[in-house]
């Protein structure tokens, strides 16, 4: 009976994880087809707009390293809850049609996801510790699936909806508010009980390790190249010769062809001794793509580019969250690397898609942004060779410490 109970609790956690999965990407990526109509209704400049893709980046960026401590001070379970929570409600405020809810519900939105980025791959180390490959990709597979469909549903939602863009922002919310509900009995994983140091960034064991930057440079390179390309690729697309609404879809093309790989390389990056030759694979298929787009202008071949770049970003983001369990011995440890990797990753990709654009404004040309993707894959690669090897990474000072807090 008690073992039916605990496959029965397990059953809805493994359900949680994945709906929590399922918000962490569309109320960001829903965004862009939008940011027109957004910029037109509220009358705004075409730079306040792009805030709306920046702002979750930077609360990405200063929240990933501040969550573990919020995990060990109420527990995981329960700060997964509350960041679902906030992320409700910043969609909501975000739906309203007015410049200080915008910006408030977007921050909100970035706060939010930050919390579930970092933490859930901590739960999975110590709920899955035998399945972290698997259950990783289930995840993952969740949330770039939604993301994709989030940027291809958004404009059509839009346009049906008598509400128009912000009924399409909102209609998010039902989603999330569906995560809160299923994740209620989760709130119960129990917190440890450590005594929380003051933050020493300089002393820290992590930042210390060579290990974690590399795992660290590796999160922050696939993800501005993420950002950069979900940001821009309409735009180079266009300038190889693509009409926009081609173009456009070529956005939700480039996720939707990846779904295979993100499910796929956490299972067997799980299985393996040390994942190097999943990095070597990724970064051959990315430098085909982006050099293949330097030089090719028709659709069939610029559609080819897309399904490479597409395979390898699917497989990137993925391998960066399996790494940060798989490098880490203890949840503890896991949620600390996830932050750090985080925390700087996401800083790096909130200043890619500004970097980009104003080249493009000096250059008038995509050539230089293409030549620089090809530049960060070569230091994505360097960096997954040593992350990809057998080690973890160093205990960290909060592991040193056994009175309840």
């Amino acid at each position: 009976m008690e073992r039916n109970q605990a496959i029965h609790k397990k059953k809805w956690l493994v359900i949680g994880i994945i709906l929590v999965a399922l918000n962490l990407r569309p109320s960001i990526t829903s965004v862009g087809p939008l940011i027109s109509s957004i910029r037109e209704d509220l009358s705004i400049s075409n730079g306040v707009a792009g805030l709306l893709t920046t702002l979750p980046l930077i609360a990405f960026a200063v929240l990933s390293a501040l969550a573990p401590r919020l995990g060990l001070r109420v527990g995981q379970g329960q700060a997964v809850f509350i960041g679902i929570i906030i992320l409700t409600a910043g969609i909501f405020i975000r739906s309203v049609e007015w410049i200080a809810t915008l910006f408030v519900g977007t921050t909100l939105i970035g706060v939010g996801i930050a919390i579930g980025n970092v933490l859930l791959p901590g739960i999975v180390k110590e709920q899955f510790p035998d399945k972290v490959g698997l259950l990783t990709g289930i995840y993952s597979i969740s949330l770039s699936g939604f993301a994709a469909i989030g940027s291809g549903i958004s404009f059509p939602l839009a346009e049906r909806l008598s509400s128009g863009w912000q009924g399409s922002l909102g209609v998010w919310g039902l989603l999330a508010l569906a995560a809160i509900i299923v994740w209620i009995p989760q709130t119960r994983i129990k917190k440890k009980p450590v005594k929380i140091p003051k933050i020493d960034i300089k002393n820290s064991p992590m930042m210390r390790s060579k290990l974690a930057w590399q795992v660290t440079i590796f999160m922050g390179t696939q993800s501005f190249m993420f950002y950069c390309l979900i940001t821009w690729l309409p735009e180079i697309m266009q300038s190889r010769g693509m009409d926009p609404a081609t173009a456009g879809w070529m956005l939700s093309f480039m996720q939707i062809v990846g779904l295979p790989a993100t499910f796929l390389t956490p299972v067997l990056a799980g299985r393996m001794n040390n994942q190097r030759g999943i990095v070597l694979c990724i970064g051959a298929l990315y430098l085909l793509g982006l050099t293949g787009m330097l030089g090719v202008n028709t659709v069939p071949l610029l559609t080819a580019c897309i399904v490479l770049i597409g395979v390898a970003q699917g497989a990137s983001v993925s391998l960066a969250l399996t790494l940060l369990s798989l490098r880490a011995s203890t949840a503890v440890q896991a949620a600390n690397l996830s932050g750090m990797a985080q925390s700087i990753g996401y800083s790096l990709a909130a200043i890619g898609p500004i970097l980009l654009g104003m080249l493009f404004d000096v250059t008038e040309s995509w050539t230089t942004a293409l030549i620089i993707f090809i530049g960060v894959v070569l230091i994505m690669v360097s960096a997954g060779m040593g992350a990809g090897n057998r080690q973890e990474v160093p205990d960290s000072e909060l592991l040193n410490h056994s009175t309840n807090f």
